[in-house]
């Protein structure tokens, strides 16, 4: 076995990511819904944090990157409802 094919191995085996792999769809969704929320959760405790650091341009960085990383935890959220919307109109 290559080494860098033993690392993918182990590392997948570490984060879990062979259990990941035989999950459903539905399963999938309610991981993945979960991990947006945690992610959104750990966004909005860092906004207050900000202003800590006495710097109005790091500050303001700060908060465009935490906007655009709400935006984008949004778009993964929304592609969820979409893709759960699609399901349950095909059960239909």
């Amino acid at each position: 076995m290559q080494p860098s094919a033993q690392r993918c191995r182990s590392l997948h085996s570490a984060l879990g990511l062979r259990e990941t792999l035989a999950m459903t769809r539905t399963d999938a969704i309610q991981q993945l819904r979960a991990e947006c929320n945690q992610l959104a959760a750990t966004v909005t405790r860092m906004h207050p944090i900000a202003p800590s650091l006495e710097d109005a341009p790091t500050q303001s960085e700060i908060f465009k990157a935490l906007f655009e990383l709400t935006k984008q935890v949004e778009t993964v959220k929304k592609q969820l409802m979409r893709l759960e919307r699609r399901d349950d109109s095909e059960l239909v």
